[in-house]
């Protein structure tokens, strides 16, 4: 009997010491590490914090690599702290991978509502300032373009698509912010003659003061055609204007409606003109010819070119868009005011803007 219970307590013994001594692989760490990548991967780590989150999944990889290694050695051999190491670096940085994956999401989501809102501003100053500028094809088609992307940058913000967004928006403001700053430029150029514009405006005004008369003022910026009686501002009519309005009219067929100060030469109606009612223009005047054999003699223009004529104020408007090949058009019924008005003789001044282009940038 007392064998028997000498030898329980010895096997007993060996167990104990089989399950003291037996090396014991970290569970816990590794589910921890497990754990915690489940977590960054659920907070977007692999996109806002992919260096950091791809080492942590390395870690963990390896983690698991040296579990299956000791695992294959015999029970007393075994050696579980390499993988107890990687578990714990794993961790570790998961963990940071998660903290900053939050932190740049919501910086990048902050910037993007930024960028989307300013790139709107710049998309609405493109519409009000350059909505009939006469763009060349190619700008037209970067403006598009750009105003797409800016609203496929919008819905990929609304889904939580921050990257995506944030590629998306890099591009349309490229393309965009390009148009603006350039046709700016350009516009800042075209009003280097505002001086004279305004010289020529008040000179008609004071005119039409003094002589107690209509006189008409045609602001192509503002495709603005104004009516003046003594002074005095009475009607105030949309006009459209020639295909290239931008800049002064240079030679026949450049689609251009001239700035300057002309005079009614002759009224048609009826049969006579295709457009309803017409004021015929004396385009051009000799200041017009002087210019246009200046530029003749400089080499600007070929030798070939013509200076043309025929530039009316006329009926046949009202289409939202700039069409002429260098006339004014009005509606029908607005013709038809100033036609009863005007006479021969009746001072027309057409001019770029009747504002400066300090007041036409305010944003």
């Amino acid at each position: 009997m007392l064998i028997i219970i000498a030898s329980a307590g010895f096997i007993a013994l060996i167990i104990l010491l089989l399950v003291r001594f037996t090396p014991q692989p970290p569970i816990g760490e590794v589910e921890y590490a497990r754990e915690t990548l489940s977590e960054a991967g659920a907070n977007m780590a692999g996109t806002y914090s992919r260096k950091l989150y791809s080492e942590a999944k390395a870690d963990f990889d390896s983690a698991m690599l040296n579990w299956h290694r000791e695992n294959e050695k015999f029970i007393f051999f075994r050696n579980y702290d390499k993988v107890k190491s990687f578990a714990q670096i794993s961790a570790k940085r998961a963990k940071q991978a998660s903290v900053n994956s939050m932190t740049n999401s919501t910086t990048l989501k902050i910037s993007l509502k930024d960028k989307i809102d300013s790139l709107n501003e710049t998309e609405g100053y493109i519409d009000k300032l350059f909505g009939r500028y006469p763009f060349p094809a190619e700008i037209r088609s970067r403006i598009s373009k750009g105003k797409l992307l800016l609203k496929e940058t919008e819905l990929a913000y609304s889904k939580g698509q921050y990257l995506p967004a944030n590629r998306k928006i890099a591009d349309a403001e490229y393309l965009l912010t390009g148009v603006y700053e350039n046709a700016t430029a350009e516009l800042k150029n075209y009003f280097k003659s505002y001086p004279v514009w305004k010289r020529w405006m008040q000179a008609a005004i004071n005119d039409s003061r003094k002589k107690n008369c209509y006189a008409i003022i045609v602001d192509k910026f503002s495709r603005k055609c104004y009516v003046y009686f003594g002074g005095i501002k009475k009607y105030e009519f949309d006009a459209e204007l020639g295909r290239n309005w931008v800049g002064d009219k240079r030679r026949m067929g450049d689609k251009a409606t001239p700035e300057g100060m002309y005079k009614i030469v002759k009224k048609y109606q009826g049969r006579e003109t295709a457009f309803h009612k017409a004021l015929s223009l004396d385009y051009p005047n000799s200041e017009d010819r002087e210019r246009f054999k200046a530029e003749i003699s400089k080499g600007t223009l070929p030798a070939s070119s013509k200076i043309g004529g025929g530039i009316e104020i006329h009926g046949g408007g009202g289409r939202g868009v700039d069409w002429t090949e260098g006339c004014i058009a009005l509606t029908n019924s607005e013709i038809d005011v100033i036609f009863n008005l005007a006479k021969v003789g009746t001072p027309v001044t057409i001019i770029g803007s009747m504002k400066d282009i300090g007041e036409i940038l305010v944003k």
